[in-house]
């Protein structure tokens, strides 16, 4: 165990503002950020922004903008304090400062991980939500924005009404192409301000910002009053605010940068033109599977990933998903041995110190899932090949969110968040069975795109599983999906 623990000296300052002051950020970004301070120097410290909750900035504020990352392996903790953090505040209390800081002509970077629901887009169309009501709210412009792309796009119209020059807009959430995606967002809510207003920020945008993509792997548990009490007496120092973390940590970078960038590589980041092939890789191979074990393990009781991977009848499913139904639709990188990555990824969701839950993985899952399950599906559906799995993984998530009525999945299920919970149980409230549930779910309300929508057998398959979870648990529906081989073509 380490004891020591440094705290740097902050002589720099800010360059990069950032949306989203949750545990993710504080231990990757910054940490790599830091690193790029150490070696190269620059005025590349970060403005925190936390959406709505103070807690954070609040304990950041009182600690100097300085927190503890706890870097947890089973054999081991070992501490360090990034202490890159220049400013922070919210965003709902500060709407004002917030759009002067992306105008600020000393901002460089405007990053964001706000998680998937937080872009407000359609995650079947892709496409901005317009009828989402803080959509319309911030077009209207009587308030300040209260969306991370609204904020972003009305920040943009005062850099450039200010002169105040080019800026990147950098997203490290788990989205597919997610700079590109949030250059739509950005273009799609410009296209609807009034008076024509967006037509020279357009212009502007094409001219002066970049949105390169990135693909961003840590595991990063929620804090816990244990690690808390665990850092205080390692240090000698209270935290209110320490951030746990596993060891292993990757960052994928398109180098696309309009106004310079820190020397991330200090930090092992890795800049590439195959950002597109690492996403498919984690979002599919980790983030997918991390999926089937969150609802399995969740509605076998376990609380945490650790636990739910030591159950055999699960790790055989996660394995065998991974090998079989979504490692067909990747293209790996160059470089990237699958088997090697395989046993990696086991060996992280086996880390019990590290705690990861269940209900945390597993929640948002309308959002995640229709990043990870659509695509490889299309791909074995028109190969004949079987799919159990995949349907398997959405049924737990129909079971978790949205049981029937009269079954009770757990208290890990019940603690998941989702943007959809609501709509489903409304309206799925009369459904009978697990074929009715899937019928609603996927084909009336289509929250896994068009073409899940219209695959009757996969809809099917999800019901059936469904039942089998309701009526026998999660044993009896893993044993079903292992051992169906084959696949009819539809």
């Amino acid at each position: 165990m380490t004891d020591h623990v440094e705290r740097r000296p902050r002589n720099f300052g800010p360059g990069i503002i950032h949306l989203g002051l949750g545990n993710f950020h504080r231990a990757h970004m910054a940490t790599y950020t830091r690193a790029a301070i150490d070696a190269h120097g620059g005025d590349w410290g970060i403005i925190g922004v936390a959406s709505r909750t103070a807690a954070v900035v609040d304990a950041m504020k009182k600690q100097d903008f300085c927190y503890t990352v706890a870097q947890i392996s089973p054999d081991d903790y070992s501490y360090s304090v990034p202490n890159v953090h220049t400013d922070a505040l919210v965003a709902a209390n500060e709407g004002e400062r917030l759009l002067e800081l992306i105008a600020d002509p000393r901002i460089k970077i405007v990053s964001l991980t706000v998680t998937e629901n937080g872009y407000t887009f359609d995650p079947v169309t892709r496409r901005l939500n317009l009828a989402d009501a803080r959509v319309q709210q911030d077009l209207d412009g009587h308030e300040l924005p209260v969306t991370p792309i609204g904020q972003i796009a009305l920040g943009l119209e005062r850099r450039m009404l200010a002169g105040n020059g080019p800026v990147t807009i950098l997203s490290c959430d788990n989205l597919s192409h997610n700079g590109a995606l949030t250059k739509t967002l950005v273009a799609d809510f410009i296209a609807e301000l009034p008076q024509g207003r967006g037509v020279s920020l357009a212009l502007w945008i094409q001219r002066n910002v970049t949105f390169p993509s990135t693909m961003v792997d840590r595991i990063v548990p929620s804090t816990t009053q244990e690690l808390i009490d665990q850092v205080t007496s390692a240090t000698g120092y209270t935290d209110a605010v320490p951030v746990p973390a596993e060891p292993f940590s990757m960052w994928i970078i398109e180098d696309n940068f309009a106004a310079g960038r820190p020397q991330w590589e200090a930090g092992g980041a890795i800049f590439s033109d195959e950002v597109d092939k690492f996403e498919q890789l984690k979002v599919r191979l980790l983030n997918g599977t991390h999926s089937l074990l969150a609802y399995l393990g969740a509605l076998s009781g376990a609380a945490t990933i650790p636990e739910s991977v030591s159950d055999p009848w699960i790790a055989d499913a996660a394995r065998k998903v991974l090998r079989e139904e979504y490692l067909p639709s990747v293209q790996v990188p160059q470089g990237v041995d699958v088997r090697a990555y395989e046993a990696e990824l086991f060996g992280r969701w086996r880390n019990v110190a590290l705690g990861h839950r269940t209900s945390q993985v597993g929640s948002d899952g309308s959002v995640k899932l229709r990043e990870r399950v659509p695509f490889p599906s299309q791909q074995l559906r028109e190969n004949g090949q079987s799919r159990e799995l995949l349907a398997l993984t959405v049924s737990g998530y129909l079971s978790c969110v949205s049981p029937l009525p009269g079954f009770d999945p757990g208290e890990h299920a019940r603690a998941m968040q989702d943007p959809l919970r609501e709509v489903l149980r409304e309206r799925t409230a009369a459904a009978s069975n697990g074929t009715e549930l899937a019928h609603i779910a996927l084909a009336e309300l289509r929250f896994l795109g068009d073409d899940v929508a219209e695959d009757q057998e996969f809809i099917a398959r999800v019901g059936r599983y469904v039942d089998l979870l309701h009526s026998s648990g999660p044993r009896e529906a893993l044993s079903e999906a292992m051992n169906t081989t084959e696949w009819k073509r539809a």
